[in-house]
């Protein structure tokens, strides 16, 4: 009896392209939201709306200093290298894997994607709809 081979559906020139060679999905709201629910995530593409490009540390370094509402320069490094293991263990990993970011590991930078355009718009819009809260707020309460 001789042995055929099994067919596994990828034996065709259809299905030579690896995922690597495909597209990123295009994100759905859920994805979006997701992407945006940790404080550190928005600061990141919040970043990437002021540069294209930076290295862990920088942001590193950015978010502690927001955290702690402090000047970059009085973050101390114990808590710069907590942020910065939190988002490379954790955050761009996440960001990365719904291409968001590009986090290149072997030089440590971090660069917008190709699902960063519909993260960065969504954080835009709550940010003006927050703004919109505000001024109404504001208005009301001189109104009064």
């Amino acid at each position: 009896m001789v042995d055929s081979p099994v067919d596994d559906g990828d034996s065709g020139p259809e299905h030579a392209s690896t995922d690597r060679e495909r597209p990123p999905a295009v994100l759905e709201l859920p994805q979006v939201y997701d992407a945006l629910c940790h404080p550190r995530r928005r600061y990141v593409c919040h970043l990437l709306s002021e540069d294209d490009r930076w290295s862990v540390a920088e942001l590193a370094e950015r978010i502690a200093a927001w955290e702690a509402d402090v000047p970059g320069d009085a973050v101390t490094e114990h808590r710069r290298e907590r942020v910065a293991v939190s988002l490379y263990h954790s955050h761009l990993p996440k960001l990365a894997a719904d291409d968001v970011v590009d986090f290149d590991d072997a030089t440590g930078t971090v660069t917008a994607a190709g699902n960063a355009d519909p993260v960065l718009a969504a954080l835009d819009g709550i940010a003006a709809r927050l703004d919109d809260a505000r001024t109404d707020r504001s208005d009301a309460d001189e109104g009064e």
